[in-house]
């Protein structure tokens, strides 16, 4: 069996498992706050988080705010950008009280797991983790520090409250193999204290941007999530197709047009293929008018919802408030089962 037919059968009994007893498991996912949440995280991250928790599996939802320095120099907006991520994860049907979100930096005992983390990698595994070599190359900056440990400050974020699961594309299994080898050697060397957390495969599609590449913050070519209908359509009026007028959907050759096709699809449940049958020969305007109607139409509800929840400004303190308790009590918890493996318990116990 190939290495992809074996991770889909370790998929389809994982899946198998999560169904017959979600209570079993617990997810820890995030991300950076860089910017606001767009499509992409939408299609590829946000309903598959909603997906799990509506069958009973427990969310952690980390912003990484410590982690926005790995390959930038300033924290400008990320106050911001914790709100906007938040009204989104809620209103996406994320609930607070199924989901825990909180902020990295606003949970001191998760990352006192880094020192004894790091005793247990090599120098050379951090240098070989392909997330390292590629952030660092798009960045043109001298590796960092925080950014050679960023793994291990991941595998920390998954262990703090002894996640099980966690829902990574193929690009990020070696993420996970690395929060596993910490684990496995934590438990070898002090004593059984973490499971060994097991990758949930997404097969969430690769949403492009406007201009084809992947839709990302950093290449500015995102629809985000929060954008009213006239900036939808503004970001989409000047997206870049060709001087073909006849539609067709061909990514290699054709990267504009296929990509305002594939968001259509996403948004349509339709196949992209027959979207650009169906505008034929009416060209790129038709194409983007399409786009636009499709995104706005799609996430109407989403923006009505998250207008709604925007509106009171003790939403996201309340959800902050008891995400970072809660966070701070499982690592504490978790920080003293760690001291009592190592044998670092000095004072005498009443």
């Amino acid at each position: 069996m190939d290495s992809f037919a074996a991770t889909q059968a370790r998929m389809a009994d994982l899946d198998d498992r999560i169904r017959a007893a979600p209570s079993r498991f617990r997810v820890l996912t995030g991300e950076r706050p860089t910017g606001r949440l767009h499509l992409g995280h939408y299609f590829g991250t946000l309903s598959e988080r909603a997906v799990l928790q509506s069958r009973g599996v427990e969310v952690f939802l980390v912003l990484a705010d410590y982690q926005v320095i790995t390959d930038r120099d300033t924290l400008e907006n990320v106050a911001d950008n914790v709100g906007d991520i938040v009204l989104d994860y809620l209103a996406a049907g994320l609930d607070p009280l199924g989901t825990t979100i909180f902020p990295h930096s606003a949970v001191p005992s998760l990352h006192q797991l880094l020192l004894p983390f790091l005793s247990l990698v090599t120098e050379a595994e951090l240098h070989r983790n392909p997330t390292v070599k590629a952030e660092t190359a798009a960045s043109g900056r001298a590796l960092s520090g925080l950014m050679l440990t960023y793994p291990v400050h991941q595998a920390a974020d998954i262990l703090f409250c002894k996640g099980n699961l966690v829902p990574v594309g193929k690009d990020n299994l070696p993420h996970v193999e690395l929060t596993r080898v910490v684990a496995r050697r934590f438990n070898e060397r002090f004593g059984p204290v973490f499971p060994e957390p097991e990758p949930l495969v997404t097969t969430s599609p690769e949403v492009p941007g406007v201009d084809g590449r992947k839709m990302s913050k950093s290449y500015g070519n995102a629809i985000a999530l929060g954008m009213t209908e006239d900036e939808t359509a503004a970001v989409i009026r000047r997206a870049r197709t060709d001087g073909e007028r006849r539609i067709t959907f061909d990514p290699p050759r054709r990267p504009g047009v296929s990509a305002l096709l594939t968001t259509i699809s996403l948004c349509t449940a339709t196949p992209p293929e027959m979207i650009a049958d169906e505008i034929g020969d009416r060209g790129s305007a038709e194409l983007k008018r399409r786009a636009t109607d499709a995104v706005n139409a799609r996430f109407a509800e989403h923006r009505r919802r998250r207008a709604e929840l925007g509106a009171d400004p003790e939403v996201v303190d309340s959800v902050l408030r008891s995400g970072i308790e809660r966070a701070r009590e499982i690592a504490d918890r978790t920080l003293d089962e760690v001291r009592e493996a190592m044998g670092m318990h000095y004072l005498r116990r009443p």
